[in-house]
């Protein structure tokens, strides 16, 4: 297979940089306002912050987790590094199907269920146990979402592990 020259493959890697930024960027946001939800009394704030965070769940944490997704396999098919040949690439996918899990579905289905409970009951929501379990499933959500996605972003600056050995 022939591989990117120098022009094309820095623009791929940039597109991917810009990609995951963004979806850096929406987590921590999502953190942000999921703590801010957790500690406010005003149901018109509580109801702001889960609808910006099922808004920002369906466009642009959307859009940048398979952007992202889309740039990385592209690097890995049409670079030196392969989709298989290192145990960093590899590790990184694995994190990368967690992160696909918890932003495409999981940050979807409990930012839409807080974003419905608080839009109906307002402050009330807070004595709702179902509401309750969502939110701490969402915050623990974004937690490991921030975590494989720093762990993600280590693993390409420091490419620790090396190439794995060919079977003969």
């Amino acid at each position: 297979m022939k591989y990117l020259s120098l022009k094309p493959k820095r623009w791929l890697v940039t597109f991917h940089l810009i990609f995951a930024a963004i979806l850096f960027g929406i987590t921590v946001g999502f953190l942000v306002l999921s703590i801010t939800a957790a500690a406010t009394k005003d149901g018109t704030i509580l109801k702001g912050c889960y609808s910006s965070m099922y808004i920002l769940s369906t466009t642009s944490l959307r859009v940048s987790t398979i952007g992202t997704v889309v740039t990385g396999i592209a690097l890995s098919i049409w670079t030196k590094w392969g989709l298989f040949k290192f145990y960093w690439i590899i590790v990184k996918e694995v994190l990368t199907l967690i992160s696909i899990g918890l932003g495409l579905i999981g940050m979807l289905i409990w930012t839409r269920e807080a974003f419905h409970i608080s839009a109906g009951a307002g402050m009330a929501a807070m004595e709702n146990s179902d509401f309750l379990v969502n939110r701490l499933q969402l915050f623990f959500g974004i937690i490991l979402q921030i975590i494989s996605l720093a762990v993600m972003m280590i693993l390409s600056v420091f490419k620790p592990w090396g190439q794995r050995k060919r079977a003969d």
